[in-house]
């Protein structure tokens, strides 16, 4: 559990860690649960540990909403910690200017002062130093290990509360030489990193109150360090046995909280009830079978909008990077998009130029990038892009000895990209479809190379773009499988059956079936 003045701190960069985990979960994952996974979905008969429990609905009490939100904050933190090598947790620093940081330092101020105050008066008032003091040794105590023995005893005599406060009735505490001795230990106790810090601190004897307020920064700084040890120690753990911890602690939570799974089963359905649609418009009637589905349903999730629709539940501990990977998809879109729409309308004389090409593409990259935060205004951008690419083609054409564009063909070429904020533009319906081609090829054969996947025509403006991104995302994918396969499979077989029990055999389309990493 992160400690006071402590948050979460992680890299943007994290693919890598997400895909060397979700491989490491294919190793782990037994046959056993892919054997009972495929037995219950024509089979009402299965154990505990391969399909979630189901319960009767029931009114939570107040202690078992809360024990359920803790249950998903460890569950959080442990998939945070799995699956991000770069998670850490650093002091926290408010923003500046903010409230909170104008409140804390005031306060902080007034406590400083009040301890100036008191060890200048004559004869010196220890009250507040020995409160530190106290505090001090309790957190040099918590850095122990259970076998430090002879230094929590040599502790405990030197900071020994009740004879300071004897000697502080006397006037005779040695402040300063306590301070010494207090970084000394810290010496002993800190990691290398921070042994300038601690030299700092006994470089610092001017000031009493100046030197135990840096005593308390770098103590801070050390808890960070001892969080951040066990957190790497727990990695190697949780990298290990994260599949079940992670099954296991969502099973305990829907245990408490039996619609913990509602919002999957809506996302579920909703991919159900595609593919049944899209089967009565060829006159096909064939049941669609359970890896189509969830196929479906994960490519579903990559175009999900999280502000229309709550996400579902087993896609929390992933929603920040799955935002991330659907905000630089839209973006990689729109580039595309413009690309397109540049080289259908002026044709030839722009044609096999790759610099420009990239020249253009970066250009328009630069001015949508933020385009997914609240004060952006799309259509200003579009209209700048627009404007930025004609002088960007005049200059290029003119270069090479071809005539400007027109102002009416200027006028066209801004008309379109302006266009594709339009849900029904073809160029962004094209596009559109042909990235879900290329990532449900991706969805449908995740141990495949990402490398070895052909772009579909018309997206090779952003083919590097797409191999990253559908890196990142089948990483995400498999490991969501390894997890949550049996509460899918479990959720499926009761769509697929519930009203019409199945034939020994019932018909499937295995066209693009492929066999989940659990």
């Amino acid at each position: 559990m992160p400690l006071n003045d402590e948050r979460p701190s992680t890299s943007k960069d994290q693919g890598s860690d997400v895909e060397s985990s979700s491989e490491r979960s294919d190793s782990m994952t037994s046959t056993s649960d892919l054997d009972c996974s495929r037995e219950s979905f024509t089979s009402d008969s299965s154990s505990k540990h391969c399909t979630p429990s189901s319960s009767p609905p029931k009114i939570l009490t107040f202690d078992e909403v809360m024990k359920s939100a803790r249950d998903l904050s460890s569950l959080m933190i442990a998939h945070e910690i799995t699956v991000n090598r770069n998670f850490h947790l650093e002091p926290h620093s408010p923003p500046q200017d903010s409230i909170w940081k104008i409140v804390r330092d005031n306060v902080h101020k007034a406590f400083w002062d009040i301890l100036e105050s008191e060890l200048n008066d004559d004869p010196p008032e220890y009250g507040q130093a020995i409160r530190l003091l106290e505090e001090i040794r309790e957190i040099l105590l918590s850095f122990l290990n259970s076998g430090a023995n002879r230094m929590r005893t040599q502790i405990m005599e030197v900071l020994d509360m009740d004879l300071i406060r004897q000697q502080a009735d006397n006037d005779a505490v040695d402040i300063q030489g306590l301070a010494s001795y207090i970084i000394t230990t810290m010496g002993k106790l800190c990691v290398p990193a921070r042994d300038d810090e601690i030299k700092k601190l006994h470089d610092n004897t001017d000031n009493i109150v100046t030197l135990f307020r840096e005593i308390f920064r770098v103590l801070d700084l050390m808890k960070a360090d001892i969080v951040n040890f066990t957190i790497d120690n727990l990695r190697l753990v949780l990298q290990s046995h994260g599949v079940e911890y992670e099954r296991a602690q969502f099973q305990s939570i829907l245990d408490k909280t039996p619609s913990a799974l509602d919002h999957t089963t809506s996302w579920i359905k909703s991919a159900l009830e595609e593919l049944q649609t899209k089967g009565q418009g060829t006159g096909q009637r064939v049941l669609p079978g359970p890896f189509q589905i969830l196929n479906t349903a994960f490519l579903g999730i990559l175009m999900w909008d999280c502000n229309q629709s709550p996400l579902p539940e087993t896609w929390m501990t992933d929603e920040t990077r799955l935002r991330e990977i659907q905000q630089q998809l839209r973006q990689g879109q729109m580039v595309n998009e413009v690309l397109l729409i540049v080289y259908r309308t002026v044709g030839g004389p722009i044609q096999d130029l790759p610099s420009l090409s990239d020249r253009l593409k970066r250009m328009t990259s630069v001015l949508l990038d933020g385009m997914h935060s609240p004060g952006f205004n799309l259509e200003e951008a579009l209209e700048a892009i627009s404007a930025q690419i004609c002088c960007e083609l005049n200059k290029s054409l003119t270069e090479r000895n071809y005539p400007a564009l027109t102002p009416a063909l200027q006028a066209t070429l801004r008309g379109q990209i302006c266009s594709i904020t339009q849900k029904d533009n073809p160029i962004r319906t094209l596009v559109e479809d042909r990235v879900q081609q290329y990532f449900m090829a991706l969805i449908c054969d995740p141990k495949s190379q990402v490398e070895l996947v052909p772009v579909p025509a018309g997206l090779t403006a952003i083919k590097p773009e797409l191999a990253l991104m559908g890196a990142k995302f089948i990483s995400l994918v498999k490991y969501n499988k390894a997890v949550y396969a049996p509460f899918y499979t479990d959720i499926i077989r009761k769509l697929l059956f519930s009203n019409n029990p199945p034939a020994a055999n019932p018909p499937q389309d295995t066209a693009h079936e492929s066999v989940p990493s659990s």
